[in-house]
C-alpha cells in the first residue's frame, strides 16, 4: 500500500471511530435529557388523567380513556399486568409520579418484555388504572444524517488536501532521483515549500551536486590515462615491429592492440555516464538501424533488419547508435550473424537483436551487463572481448530512458530486447 493509501485509511479509521464514539455520547445524553422531559411532561399529564377519572362515575371513564391517551402512553381500566420485571426506568419514572399523584396511589411498577413500562395505579375510589407508556426511541434524524455526511465530506476534502501536501515532495524527490540516474546532469530540485521540504531538497541537490563532480573526475582521470598511455602504446608498437621473431612480433602487436582497445572502451564507458546531456530529437529509427545494418554488411559480416517502412522517434540518437552499435557488434563476434527485428507494443517501440550462438547461461545474465565481466564459456578475452560493451550499452540505454534485458532466445542463441518509448 502507498503512503497516501496509508494515511487515507488511518484518518477514514479514526474519523469513523470519534464520530461513533461522539455519536453514542451524544444519543446517551439525548436519552438522558428525554426521560427527564418525559418525566415531568408524563407526570403532569397523568395526575390531571387521574383528577379527570376520579371525578367520573364509574361507568363513564371507558369513555374518557382514548380522550385522554397521548402517543407514548395509554390508560387501560383495570389490573396491570403481574408479568412485570423491575426496569430503572419504570423506577425513576414511579419517583416522578409520585410527587404529583402521591406515593399511595403507585401500587406497583415494572417492564413488560418488549420494553413497555406499566404502572399499577389506583384511583380515588380504590378502582385500578394501568398506566402503560412506550417511551420513544432516540434514533437521529435525517437532518443530523446529512449534516454528518457533510462533515465527513468536508474533513475528507481536508485530509486529502494534507495527504498531497505531504506526499507530493516525496514524488517529486523520487522522480529527482530516477532523472539523476538517467542524467546525472538534470535540473536541481526547487528549494522551496516548508522547511524540512526545502532541507530535502538542499541536501539531494548536494548530492547531485557531489555526484556530478565525482563523475567529472572519474572522466578526466580516464582521459588523462588514456591520452598518457598512447605514447607508450605507440613507442611499444614501434619497438614490436622492429622485432626479427615474427611469432614474438605478432604475440606482441596482438597484447597492444589488446590494451589500446580496453583504454578505448574504458573512455567511452565513462563518457556513457554523459550521453544524457545530449539533446533529444526526431529521428528516423528505421532509417537510423538500416545504416548500421548496411555498415555491418559492408565490413563483410551477416546481418539483416526487419522493421516497419518508417517509424520517427524522439530520442539521443549518438546514444541509440552506439547501443544498437555495440549490440550488433557483439551478435557479430560471438554468433558469426546478427537479425535486427523492430516491433510496436505496449506504447514503446521494441529493438531486438537475435543471434544463434552459444548464449549466455540464464544465471549470468545480468552478471553478463556489469562493466569488465567476461564469461568463461565463450565470450572471453581470446574472443576479442573487452568485457565492457554491454556495459556500455545498458548505460547508454538507461540515459535513453529505455530498458535493456538480455533473454535465452528459443532455439539456442541470445536475444538482446532494447525498450525505448514511443
Amino acid at each position: 500500500m502507498t503512503l497516501a493509501g496509508r494515511i487515507a485509511t488511518l484518518l477514514v479509521v479514526g474519523l469513523l471511530l470519534a464520530y461513533g464514539l461522539a455519536s453514542l455520547a451524544w444519543m446517551a445524553e439525548r436519552r438522558e435529557a428525554m426521560d427527564r422531559m418525559l418525566g415531568s411532561y408524563l407526570a403532569r399529564d397523568v395526575a390531571a388523567a387521574v383528577a379527570v377519572l376520579d371525578h367520573l362515575p364509574r361507568a363513564q371513564r371507558a369513555h374518557w380513556l382514548g380522550r385522554l391517551a397521548r402517543p407514548h402512553h395509554r390508560y387501560d381500566l383495570g389490573a396491570a399486568p403481574v408479568d412485570l420485571a423491575a426496569a430503572p426506568a419504570a423506577t425513576a419514572l414511579a419517583r416522578t409520579l409520585a410527587q404529583e399523584v402521591g406515593a399511595a396511589r403507585i401500587a406497583a411498577a415494572g417492564a413488560r418484555p418488549d420494553g413497555e413500562l406499566v404502572f399499577a395505579l389506583t384511583l380515588a375510589d380504590g378502582a385500578p388504572l394501568a398506566l402503560h407508556v412506550r417511551p420513544p426511541p432516540v434514533t437521529p434524524s435525517a437532518t443530523t444524517f446529512a449534516l454528518l455526511a457533510a462533515q465527513l465530506a468536508v474533513l475528507a476534502l481536508c485530509g486529502a488536501a494534507a495527504i498531497r501536501l505531504a506526499t507530493r515532495p516525496l514524488r517529486r524527490l523520487a522522480d529527482a532521483a530516477e532523472r539523476l540516474g538517467d542524467n546525472p546532469a538534470a535540473a536541481p530540485l526547487a528549494e522551496t515549500g516548508p522547511r524540512e521540504v526545502a532541507s530535502a531538497a538542499r541536501a539531494f541537490n548536494a548530492m547531485q551536486t557531489r555526484i556530478q563532480a565525482h563523475l567529472r573526475e572519474r572522466a578526466h582521470i580516464l582521459a588523462a590515462v588514456t591520452h598518457d598511455l598512447q605514447t607508450p602504446l605507440t613507442r611499444l608498437r614501434l619497438r614490436s615491429e622492429l622485432l626479427a621473431d615474427a611469432a614474438t612480433r605478432d604475440k606482441l602487436l596482438a597484447d597492444i592492440d589488446a590494451m589500446r582497445a580496453l583504454v578505448d572502451e574504458g573512455l567511452h564507458y565513462a563518457a556513457s555516464a554523459h550521453a544524457a546531456e545530449e539533446a533529444p530529437q526526431a529521428v528516423d529509427l528505421v532509417a537510423l538501424l538500416d545504416g548500421l545494418v548496411c555498415d555491418a554488411q559492408d565490413a563483410g559480416q551477416q546481418a539483416s533488419l526487419e522493421a516497419p517502412r518508417s517509424l520517427t522517434v524522439t530520442t539521443r540518437p549518438r546514444a541509440l547508435r552506439r547501443v544498437i552499435g555495440n549490440l550488433l557488434d557483439n551478435a557479430v563476434k560471438f554468433a558469426g550473424a546478427a537479425e535486427v527485428v523492430v516491433g510496436l507494443a505496449g506504447g514503446r517501440v521494441e529493438i531486438a537483436v537475435l543471434d544463434r550462438g552459444p548464449g549466455i547461461p540464464a544465471d549470468q545474465l545480468e552478471a553478463a551487463l556489469q562493466p569488465f565481466v567476461r564469461l568463461e564459456a565463450s565470450r572471453n578475452r581470446d574472443s576479442g572481448g573487452t568485457g565492457l560493451g554491454l556495459a556500455i550499452a545498458l548505460r547508454l540505454a538507461q540515459a535513453l530512458g529505455a530498458t535493456l534485458q538480455l533473454t535465452p532466445r528459443e532455439g539456442g542463441g541470445l536475444a538482446a530486447r532494447l525498450s525505448l518509448p514511443a
